[in-house]
């Protein structure tokens, strides 16, 4: 240390109120702490002067302020290191003084504080739903955090990407209810608790909902007519992207988000379970020309967000403003935060919010070549996360198939999630489109293979799979909208009754067309995902847009595991059968032909006659076979599995296609069958009498094994 103290970088050469300091170093950006003390890295085009303001620990009042001396600032960067900081009782922003003209894109305003976009933790509110502090002049405080965690020999699982089965929750709702039996509800630590639960369920990635800093007062409202506070619970709207929740951490009153974060993935990788990241880079929680100046709007409006030439902000995402994502500077900060996560939190892939915004050019319009886009592709820090875009945004942007890639790339499959419901719900003329859907989309990513489709039938936005249904209409009015807000166009079925009803028989078909809809995604050829609660049977009683409840709605009730054991049991079993054949997880896409001379083609289709699809408009049947031969393109070798399908509403014979002497058909799944007889475990499923065929029950699936 004493070689450090002598060094000149680091020795002190202003000195304002018994506070040293001396020009920093321009890179990172950001608050560093280097020997001695914090270097303050900010960057602004237009500012004029800029002034870091320094606060004790939930004080109001700053203790002391300094401006960067002229000489600090190199071209459009202001630095500086101070000396002798209390790291862990500081919290700091910057004033940022210059030209408020809103024609020109400038909302300068150096009465205000503003949070360092590249802090790494935000004080201020270190509870879920704490003080708001709506008087405070900074609410959200930029703080310091020590990179001292102890990873032992953790590092990113790399899973390939054909063998993943990815679990989509959010952290609060997994584990508040009363009944999830864990001590810190609503946490990561208490997430951490539910691994063992991961493991049994057959999943083995995870992907989190936004849990970087957002606001969760943010437009909070009473609902006019039950009083019941609504708020921004879902969390799609950033106040910071590199700083963990602390409402989300049962530590977070202490400052330790950052390590209980860090130790919730460290057992998540232990036990083999990836953790992807939903990240929101297409907006923040500044809002249009009516909102807060927290952060961006007030250092840099013009550099940090899309505007029309009048100034106004551009609303691509439907949130008021839109971030300018393809701006270098912008870019840049995208690359550096998730470059952060990967390499500081051990994050194994992003999954990106409306991420058609991200292939938008300053004034608005789709670029052939997003330069952010492409970097995020060819990053070497990025190499092994997994990139999946939400492609389209509330702007029109629709990329489903055509999402720029750069090889790298995956894609929600939306048209997957909407050809599956329409076909469960019994429409007519699709058994063509199924065909594509279960073989990985190749007409979609014919050349980039199965695992650029992440296939889905739900998702945190819209009916949860039971409500799909339960209900045929949202059923919205407890978010105080007059039910206006969610889609319409949920391609969902009631089974005969809106909402709840102790009728055993439409009871008895939803639960089937839920085993149906599971068994659909676990052998169809892409990256499956499933919806937390979605394996138990979880109702949001008809709310397809829960995005502003944190109460029992929202909240995952554990009861349910009881209620519907044989969903949850059923999920364990098509989850572990599509874990134990390679065939259901082929990279490529099938060649629709025998390359292995086995007599048998990689992929056929079959109806209610064997080799004969119906293909007709009226056709409510399909069947495929999988030649196990040809498994992971020929690298493996598997079973034969035989999938029929029959959403008609009567049961129809299915002829069986011949396997090779000596093998035989077995049961692995038929949905029509009673629960817990509607499946057979792994290497225990059932030899069937009639190898030449087998009646499929109204609206049901079977599953066969060839072996």
């Amino acid at each position: 240390m004493a070689e450090l103290d002598s060094r000149i970088d680091y020795a002190p050469t202003h000195e304002m109120n018994g506070i040293k300091y001396r020009r920093g170093h321009v890179l990172p950006f950001g608050g560093t702490m280097v020997p001695n003390g914090v270097n303050f890295s900010i960057y602004s085009s237009a500012a004029t002067a800029c002034t870091l303001v320094l606060f004790k620990k939930n004080e109001d009042i700053p203790y002391t302020e300094i401006e960067f001396p002229q000489e600090f600032r190199i071209g459009n960067v202001y630095s500086m290191i101070v000396f002798d900081l209390d790291y862990e009782n500081l919290e700091y922003g910057y004033r940022m003084d210059g030209p408020f003209d809103p024609v020109e894109g400038h909302r300068f305003d150096k009465n205000k504080i503003l949070s360092d976009p590249y802090a790494k933790a935000i004080g201020g509110r270190d509870t879920w739903l704490g003080d708001p502090k709506w008087d405070s002049p900074f609410p959200f405080r930029s703080k310091l955090v020590f990179e001292d965690f102890d990873w032992e020999e953790d590092k990113p699982l790399e899973i390939p990407t054909e063998d993943l089965i990815i679990y989509e929750m959010h952290v609060r709702s997994f584990t508040r209810h009363s009944s999830s039996g864990v001590k810190n509800k609503g946490t990561f630590a208490g997430t951490r608790e539910k691994i063992q639960y991961f493991k049994e369920l057959g999943v083995n990635c995870i992907e989190l909902m936004p849990i970087y800093e957002f606001d969760e007062w943010e437009h909070s409202k009473k609902h006019p007519d039950t009083g019941e506070l609504l708020i921004n619970y879902w969390g799609y709207s950033t106040l910071n992207f590199f700083a963990p929740k602390a409402g989300y951490a049962a530590t977070g009153k202490y400052g330790m988000q950052v390590d209980e974060l860090k130790t919730l993935i460290k057992e998540l990788h232990k036990n083999g379970i990836e953790v992807f990241l939903d990240v929101v880079f297409n907006h923040t929680a500044e809002g249009d020309h009516r909102g807060p100046s927290i952060s961006f709007k007030g250092i840099d409006n013009k550099t940090y967000y899309m505007l029309t030439p009048e100034g106004y902000y551009y609303n691509f995402s439907g949130t008021g403003n839109t971030l300018n994502c393809n701006h270098p500077v912008v870019r840049n900060m995208v690359l550096d935060c998730l470059r952060y996560w990967a390499s500081e939190y051990h994050i194994d892939g992003f999954r990106f919010d409306l991420a058609a915004i991200l292939g938008r050019a300053q004034d608005g319009s789709p670029l052939n070549n997003p330069p952010l886009l492409e970097s995020l592709a060819y990053d070497p820090i990025l190499a092994k996360c997994k990139l999946i875009a939400e492609a389209w945004d509330a702007g029109g942007l629709y990329q489903v198939g055509s999402f720029p890639c750069y090889g790298r790339w995956a894609e929600w499959n939306g048209k997957y999630r909407d050809t599956i419901r329409k076909f469960l719900k019994g429409e007519e003329a699709l058994v063509g489109e199924l065909s594509q859907r279960v073989q990985g989309s190749p007409d979609m990513y014919l050349s980039r293979g199965a695992t650029a489709g992440i296939n889905f039938i739900t998702c945190h936005d819209g009916f949860t799979l039971y409500d799909l249904f339960a209900y045929d209409y949202k059923h919205n009015d407890a978010n105080g909208e007059n039910n206006n807000d969610g889609g319409n166009d949920n391609d969902s079925w009631n089974c005969g009754w809106e909402g709840e009803t102790s009728d055993p028989g439409i009871n008895y078909l939803r639960h089937k067309q839920i085993k149906n809809a599971l068994t659909i995604l676990m052998v169809s050829q892409g990256v499956p995902m499933i919806l937390a609660g979605d394996e138990m049977g979880n109702t949001q009683y008809g709310n397809n847009n829960a995005y502003c409840h944190d109460s029992e709605l929202s909240w995952l009730n554990w009861d349910l595991l009881k209620s519907n054991s044989d969903l949850f049991y059923f999920a364990k079993h098509v989850i572990s059968l599509r874990h134990a054949h390679p065939v259901l997880r082929n990279k490529y896409h099938f060649q629709n032909r025998d390359y292995k001379g086995s007599g048998y083609p990689d992929i056929s289709f079959h109806g209610v006659n064997a080799w004969n699809a119906d293909w007709s408009d009226s056709s409510r049947v399909f069947a495929f076979m999988l030649d196990g031969n040809h498994a992971k393109n020929g690298f493996l070798t598997d079973d034969f599995i035989y999938v029929a399908m029959n959403m008609y509403w009567d049961g129809l014979p299915f002829e069986l296609p011949m396997l090779p002497e000596g093998k035989s058909w077995h049961v692995s799944v038929n949905t029509e069958m009673p629960p817990m007889q509607d499946f057979y475990p792994v290497s225990q499923e059932l030899k069937i009498e009639n190898q030449h065929s087998f009646i499929v029950g109204p609206r049901s699936i079977i599953v066969l094994i060839g072996k």
